[in-house]
């Protein structure tokens, strides 16, 4: 059969097709690198920049002077003094030191909770405040003598009026693990004479979240978490081992003066608890009203040590003012313990 001569050769329609297909691959090439591009933008590391100053302040265990667990009861010996000097971790919004940023009242005697996602690095602008040398020293974080805050190295012991830049990496062993959630909590504290600070007060976290798990870079809280609390487990010793000053405290509270622990039925509500302090500082944190989850376990109870660190979930789904307290019988009859309220949702 004779074609007419304007139609295309096999071998013409060859090259086309070898040209077509070319032409794809390069598309597809080019797609590639804009997506990855994209991703990387999305999740770009960051320097992170705070500044905390260490001060001497008075502190209060009960502002209401009342114990409102039970408000028909005293605070017994715990109330007898309530005032203390105590050294705190303050954060500011810049190097001048004028502005203290505000923090919610949950977080007590806590110092600035540092945020971060994997592969950012924290820079800490510190200064010394105080009457005694002080330091930052975190726990979990990667960083080399100098910056590690303790045990020597330029960082280990800040002298009064002085101040440091602390430079800490937060890698992959810094994020959270395969079992664990998308974010992870660690302690800072001072740590030139570590058992005498952390009874002073210095005393601080850091919540490190996977980098494909945050909000956006400049706000690099987890996305899968609607309300994110803290709470310290701790007894300060005040006076030598007598009873009245063994302060059996919720982030430095004692009888339930420490409130804001707010949140609403259906929210994804996370819990960092964290401890400190001596052998009696054995605590089993439980929640009235709710569940929570750890590592996939179902409880109502966690239990900490000195220097743990847990975070774990739970979804309310009761309305109350409920208790939230330490089991622990002789830690419940000095005061650990507070309330945390979830409240319905609005319609």
């Amino acid at each position: 059969m004779n074609l007419p001569s304007s139609y295309p050769s096999f071998k013409e329609n060859l090259f086309d097709v070898k040209m077509m297909r070319q032409c794809f691959r390069k598309i597809l090439t080019l797609s590639f690198f804009s997506f990855t591009i994209l991703c990387s933008l999305s999740v770009q590391a960051s320097v992170r920049e705070y500044w905390i100053a260490a001060e001497k302040v008075t502190w209060n265990y009960a502002p209401s002077n009342k114990n409102l667990i039970h408000p028909d009861d005293s605070l017994d010996v715990w109330g007898k003094t309530l005032n203390y000097t105590k050294y705190r971790y303050i954060g500011y919004s810049d190097g001048s030191y004028s502005k203290p940023l505000p923090q919610p009242e949950w977080m007590g005697i806590l110092g600035p909770q540092l945020r971060a996602a994997v592969g950012d690095t924290l820079k800490v602008h510190f200064l010394n405040k105080t009457d005694r040398p002080v330091s930052m020293h975190p726990h979990g974080l990667k960083y080399d003598k100098d910056n590690e805050g303790a045990d020597g190295g330029k960082g280990g012991s800040i002298a009064p009026g002085k101040s440091f830049t602390y430079t800490w990496v937060v890698d992959e062993d810094a994020g959270p693990g395969p079992k664990d959630l998308s974010s992870v909590v660690w302690l800072y504290h001072s740590h030139v004479m570590a058992e005498d600070e952390t009874n002073l007060g210095l005393i601080g976290t850091i919540v490190v979240t996977l980098a494909n798990k945050i909000r956006s870079t400049a706000n690099p809280t987890p996305r899968d978490v609607d309300h994110e609390f803290t709470a310290l487990f701790m007894i300060f010793n005040e006076e030598n081992d007598e009873e009245s000053g063994m302060k059996h405290t919720i982030n430095g509270r004692i009888f339930g003066n420490l409130s804001g622990y707010e949140t609403i039925i259906g929210k994804r509500v996370r819990w960092h608890l964290v401890a400190l302090g001596n052998e009696t500082d054995n605590h089993t944190v439980h929640w009235h009203g709710q569940t929570v989850l750890n590592q996939g376990r179902r409880t109502d109870v966690i239990e900490i040590l000195p220097a743990s660190m847990i975070s774990v979930d739970m979804t309310p789904r009761s309305a109350g003012d409920w208790l939230f307290h330490c089991h622990v019988d002789d830690h419940m009859i000095a005061g650990m313990a507070t309330r945390w309220q979830v409240m319905q949702a609005k319609k």
